[in-house]
């Protein structure tokens, strides 16, 4: 009997699943050597030369070395060596590497716009000492007497230092470079016009910035062989000249000695966490883009602590050729080295030149010091002009043929938001803006990092990958660091850089009620997209909230960019019997 049954239909074939399909041409290092100088060059800025040394010395010398190597071990070299294994096993830079949990792609965008301001104004900050040079070819460099137009009565020269039993004076050095330099105005409030000359100076670091920086990595490869080593060179220089002098050992004395008082004092370790977020810069998203650019085996590990360890040093080595000087000007001067040490633009554009225009032959000296801070500067802004470049590229695919002209727009576009800095308020905007745009923003942005890395991806799956990557699976320490002792720090780090948060005055002008709001709306302007952009998904999306959310804290193609490393990557984690993507719950159900 005839069966009169429809057969069913076939079953559909299985979806795909939605892929990413990712640029492996983004660039490559041409040697270890060029990622490892380019980082050395990032993490070591003019910040371990002027602020440093005087943080060190504040916050009680010799002793102050504890809660910062205590940061360092704790928080800051976890932090450095996973932004380095993200970039290296993603090839993404700072706003693709939050595919890891896709919710936390507005960290990405805060990243993003901290690097724009600090582009700018540390791009200021780098156009002093091309200015400062420009003065040392005068027969006699011009701060060290009051013969000049733009003095006061209240100036005294260096030589007559000694001999002022009064406190109403006025260096001829702070004059110089306050009345002559930035020609500054009476506040903040009053802009008065542009300091053409400074102006100039910024457009003449901007042409260098874009020639070191215009084909990429390509370009940044071969120009940090030079720039990342040669500050060393005059910092040594410098150092044996400093060692040498009369009073040395007073300024170095006073720089290390130490006060063990001073480490119940919370502030103290709320000084010493923010210096290593400037000093080794996590959370900029730099270390990821640079990293995104190594070898995917590369010895991740190696390089991070290698990194930190000639951060940490340089920052204290530079401490005793400033004290060392510092020192020097105390016993020329009569004045104790507590008066004559500062930090931030005083000590680099003030005091430092003081000290050296009572050196034999000034003009060489100040040549090299300023050089240095030159060099020590132009470093970091190529990392995070790259980083910002980077990040576009990566979500824009169209301009991967356009590099240079996107460098170029970047660069005049940064170059003209930096002019407001040079005219006579101009170093009020710069403090405002170096004062609260960052910092606490990179706390926050590093407290989103390894949070995603740690809970929401799942430590295990991230410890995992990085056997994949390193031949390797990491130690305990690094798993009970990442989840457990970092998180915590950086939470401590949060708040207590916010409740210590020093009033911020320049030259002795405290800043009005207004500006602080000002400062604290560029704060808020990165870190609000964390938060909107959660928002924006959820709006966005079709899914009901709870769908929305399960899926976008789910890894959005997280595997190794090159199609080899990434077939290779599925087979290990199916030989694991942990699919790709998988989160910590679903592991721990599997098993």
């Amino acid at each position: 009997m005839a069966n009169n049954t429809t057969p069913p239909p076939p079953p559909p074939p299985p979806k795909k699943s939605k892929r990413i399909v990712r640029d492996t041409n983004r660039g490559k290092w041409r040697s270890k050597s060029e990622f490892i100088l380019s980082l050395i060059g990032y993490a070591i800025g003019i910040g371990n030369v002027w602020r440093f040394p005087y943080l060190c010395y504040r916050s009680g010398g010799g002793a102050f070395l504890v809660p910062y190597i205590l940061m360092v071990l704790l928080a800051g070299i976890p932090l450095f060596y996973m932004e380095v294994l993200i970039g290296q096993f993603s090839s993404t830079g700072c706003t693709g590497m939050f595919r890891l949990a896709p919710i936390f792609k507005g960290t990405g965008i805060a990243q993003v716009i901290v690097n724009m301001y600090c582009v700018c104004y540390y791009s200021v900050i780098i156009s002093y000492p091309i200015r400062m040079i420009s003065y040392c070819f005068y027969k006699q460099v011009p701060w060290v007497d009051c013969d000049h137009s733009w003095n006061t009565d209240h100036c005294v020269s260096i030589d007559e230092l000694s001999k002022q039993n009064s406190t109403g004076f006025v260096t001829s050095a702070d004059e110089f470079f306050h009345r002559e330099v930035l020609q500054l105005s009476s506040g903040i409030a009053h802009l008065d016009g542009i300091v053409w000359q400074q102006t100039l100076s910024l457009f003449l670091a901007w042409i260098v910035i874009y020639l070191c920086v215009a084909k990429g990595i390509q370009s940044v490869g071969k120009v940090v062989y030079f720039t990342a080593p040669f500050p060393y060179i005059l910092l040594f220089i410098l150092f044996v000249r400093g060692v040498t002098l009369p009073g040395a050992w007073t300024g170095i004395k006073f720089y290390m000695y130490p006060e063990w008082n001073r480490l119940l004092d919370l502030k103290v370790w709320a000084d010493a966490a923010v210096q290593m977020f400037f000093g080794l810069g996590p959370g900029w998203g730099g270390i990821v883009n640079m990293a995104s650019f190594s070898d995917f085996r590369n010895n991740a590990k190696f390089d991070s602590i290698l990194i930190v360890t000639v951060n940490v040093f340089t920052s204290i080595f530079a401490g005793f050729v400033v004290f060392s000087v510092l020192g020097f000007l105390s016993v020329k001067s009569g004045i104790p080295v507590a008066t004559v040490a500062t930090s931030g633009p005083g000590l680099a554009f003030v005091t430092y030149p003081e000290a050296i225009a009572k050196l034999p032959v000034p003009q060489m000296w100040a040549i090299m010091f300023f050089f240095m801070l030159f060099l020590l500067g132009i470093d970091s802004v190529f990392v995070q002009l790259e980083a910002i470049t980077s990040s576009v590229l990566d979500e824009v695919k169209w301009f991967r043929n356009h590099k240079w002209k996107l460098t170029f727009v970047c660069c005049f576009v940064f170059f003209l938001g930096a002019i407001i800095m040079t005219t006579r308020g101009g170093m009020y905007i710069l403090q405002l803006f170096d004062w609260y745009s960052s910092a606490i923003s990179v706390i926050a942005i590093c407290l989103v990092e390894i949070i995603m890395v740690s809970f929401i991806y799942g430590i295990d799956n991230f410890m995992l990958d990085v056997e994949f990557m390193m031949g390797k699976r990491p130690s305990l320490l690094w798993k009970i660091l990442w989840k457990w002792v970092t998180p915590v720090v950086l939470i401590f780090i949060f708040f207590t850089s916010i409740i210590f948060i020093r009033t911020i005055q320049y030259h002795n002008t405290i800043y009005p009620q207004w500006a602080i709001v000002i400062g604290w709306a560029s704060f808020g302007s990165s870190v609000m997209w964390i938060p909107l952009y959660v928002l924006y998904i959820m709006i966005r999306k079709r899914e009901t909230m709870f769908d929305s959310l399960k899926k976008r804290l789910k890894p959005l193609d997280w595997t190794p960019a090159d199609p080899e490393d990434r077939e290779q990557y599925e087979a290990f984690r199916r030989q694991r019997r942990m699919p790709a993507f998988m989160s910590d719950t679903d592991a721990e159900a599997m098993k």
